[in-house]
């Protein structure tokens, strides 16, 4: 005996027919729904149009009325890109009521209010470094243009975006920099000041006058156009070496890092030259072996 029953194959023939047909009045309503809405969709169409041009034209008279002012040039691109998103926001909020006209500014600010939450949590890092990018051109330091340390990282801030911040570095390299590490990691700032002091070691021999020496080295950094001499000129014995007494020399010169390195080849080479002069020997390290027994010489006669 078989359990159960079975549908006669006219029934079944039925709900095939009745399931074909209410896919194909749904299809209909639907191709009916989309030609109804098309003319909404081309004034929303329409509406985009107008609100990118309107963002680009308001971006244009920012950028004249801000142009008159001394404002930092990454704080004009934060005033350019919020007065770009006001004006997108706005006119997306159009074209969706043009398009939905059940849909009110008021349902769309409340499903917004919802949706960032779910929104904050999946793309955390994204809204990190945004915010993190609207604070670092808020602030006053490090401008476009400046030499910057940040985590291993040493270059120059070429632009500043609300997410990332291009670092081009001394090699030549250009380095995109989340902004988030930026706020959260100090930054030095190599070129706030267009003055910088610079330092060298320069050892002198234990048997030499430290008075003479400290005093050939002075006149040999003062000597030296690169070297900002109203700044003050340092000249500190600092360490007894392996083979040597240690000057600490420091000197002010420009701050960029090609200032650097010129003033402190010309101070090196201005030393250098005066401590030849004046007959004082800088040292090389001298290594002395000691031995428990004694060494024969070459050619020493052999008992």
């Amino acid at each position: 005996m078989q359990s159960g029953t079975t549908s006669p194959p006219g029934e079944t023939y039925d709900k095939t027919v009745n399931t074909v047909a209410t896919l194909q009045d749904q299809i209909v309503d639907m191709g009916e729904g989309i030609v109804r809405a098309l003319p909404n969709m081309a004034i929303a169409l329409v509406i985009i149009v107008i609100t990118w041009l309107v963002a680009k034209f308001a971006v244009k008279i920012a950028d004249k009325l801000i142009g008159k002012t001394e404002m930092r040039p990454s704080l004009k691109n934060l005033i350019d890109t919020l007065v770009r998103l006001a004006i997108w926001i706005v006119g997306f909020m159009i074209a969706l009521t043009v398009v939905m006209p059940g849909l009110t500014p008021a349902s769309m600010i409340a499903g917004l209010g919802i949706g960032a939450v779910a929104i904050g949590f999946a793309f955390q890092d994204i809204f990190e470094n945004f915010l993190a990018g609207v604070l670092i051109m808020l602030r006053e330091k490090m401008r476009i243009g400046d030499v910057i340390e940040c985590d291993g990282i040493t270059g120059k801030v070429e632009h500043i975006t609300l997410r990332e911040t291009y670092i081009r570095k001394l090699s030549g390299e250009v380095t995109l920099v989340p902004n988030s590490m930026l706020f959260k990691n100090p930054v030095e700032i190599l070129t706030d000041e267009t003055e910088r002091r610079h330092e060298v070691l320069a050892g002198v021999s234990y048997d030499t006058d430290l008075d003479q020496a400290a005093d050939v080295i002075r006149k040999a950094v003062e000597s030296v156009d690169a070297v900002l001499t109203d700044k003050g000129i340092d000249v500190f014995a600092c360490e007894f070496n392996s083979s040597s007494v240690d000057f600490r020399v420091r000197w002010w010169a420009g701050s960029k890092p090609r200032d650097m390195h010129e003033s402190r080849d010309a101070v090196i080479r201005s030393i250098k030259r005066a401590l030849d002069d004046a007959g004082i020997e800088i040292p090389f390290p001298y290594v002395t072996h000691t031995f428990k027994e004694a060494v024969p010489l070459a050619g020493q006669a052999k008992d």
